[in-house]
């Protein structure tokens, strides 16, 4: 339906709009240019700095402040500005490959290297860092990702550069990581570049591909060989050492015991012999005859004993075993009927 005529556009017919005053235009255009203004500070003087990041605020292009996580306000562009940083990400850099979709493209150019006694290697690490100092990392380094793969690279190879290839490829990769980080921490600091290394691993350190890699590889399998046997024989070792030492210490623990009893006895024997001996002392004929007549029956036991005096023509005795006999028996024929006299 078309309501436009001859009357210059207005669609009622027989009326005329309302026209607008000049005054008006003007107040329009200044509500439109403040709606304007007021949109440009809103989106400019607000930011939002995400979990892992912190905000470097810039005043008139000169670094004035740092803001962490949250909704922030800030004077509009160009009074001030807003650089976030991922300060708060821990971020790897890999040195001697690349990591794709398709997985590890090697780089030759940064994996290989020479060692101390003049051999190829190739060296494969992953460098971990976060950025420590906001204002360093911004101003001091220009392109921080290489600066950090460049001081990476030099380190790993004066390190490699200074040992042997053997030392190298077998027991030195733990030692060679640690000397290539501390001389890694040395050029972050020396240059203030704002970066904190937090580690740094070797994934390979290894001879080139080829008939070399193989012999290697033989020789790190009978290192390898050589270690496990070293280590079983250190555990053999572990096993019969203490075995042996209280075995040993069971010994001497006997022969001190069997010490001591014989000083016992021998104290016992030399304090019986001073009791015999006081008495011999006080009756000489006495005791030596006791002495005599046990030692008979010890060396002696079924022996029969007589005391005879060989000083007469008849042979007098003392039947000893008779008479022990009939006391032993003397309480039983005590306890018998009396049937007559004795003859």
């Amino acid at each position: 339906m078309n309501f436009m005529n001859g009357d210059g556009g207005n669609p009622v017919p027989g009326r005329k709009l309302p026209g607008l005053k000049p005054g008006n235009f003007k107040k329009v255009g200044l509500w439109g240019a403040a709606a304007v203004v007021l949109i440009y500070l809103g989106s400019t003087s607000f930011y939002t700095v995400q979990e892992q990041e912190r905000a470097a605020i810039l005043t008139f292009g000169k670094y004035t402040n740092e803001s962490s996580a949250g909704l922030h306000f800030k004077w509009p562009y160009p009074i001030q500005e807003v650089i976030t940083v991922p300060a708060e990400l821990t971020q790897r850099i890999h040195i001697g490959y690349r990591q794709e979709a398709d997985g590890a493209v090697p780089v030759e150019d940064e994996a290989m290297m020479i060692t101390g006694d003049e051999n190829i290697v190739s060296a494969d690490a992953v460098v971990q860092w976060k950025i420590s100092n906001i204002h360093d990392y911004l101003y001091n380094i220009d392109d921080a990702e290489q600066f950090l793969r460049n001081s990476a690279s030099s380190s790993i190879r004066a390190v490699i550069g200074s040992e042997k290839l053997d030392y190298a490829i077998t027991d030195g990769k733990t030692v060679i990581q640690d000397k290539v980080r501390e001389l890694l921490v040395e050029l972050q600091n020396k240059y203030s570049t704002g970066i904190q290394i937090i580690d740094i691993k070797f994934q390979d350190i290894e001879p080139p591909s080829g008939q070399v890699e193989e012999a290697f590889r033989e020789v790190t399998n009978a290192r390898e060989e050589k270690n496990t046997k070293i280590n079983n024989a250190k555990k053999y070792e572990n096993d019969i050492i203490p075995k042996a030492r209280g075995e040993a210490q069971a010994l001497l623990e006997r022969a001190e015991g069997e010490k001591k009893s014989r000083i016992l006895n021998a104290q016992g024997d030399v304090a019986q012999f001073n009791a015999i001996y006081t008495e011999y002392v006080n009756n000489k004929s006495v005791t030596e005859s006791r002495l005599i007549l046990e030692t008979l029956e010890t060396i002696l036991p079924n022996a029969k004993i007589f005391i005879t005096n060989s000083s007469s023509d008849t042979v007098n005795y003392l039947p000893l075993n008779e008479l022990m006999r009939s006391t032993t028996s003397s309480p039983s024929a005590s306890a018998a009927p009396q049937g007559g006299d004795a003859q």
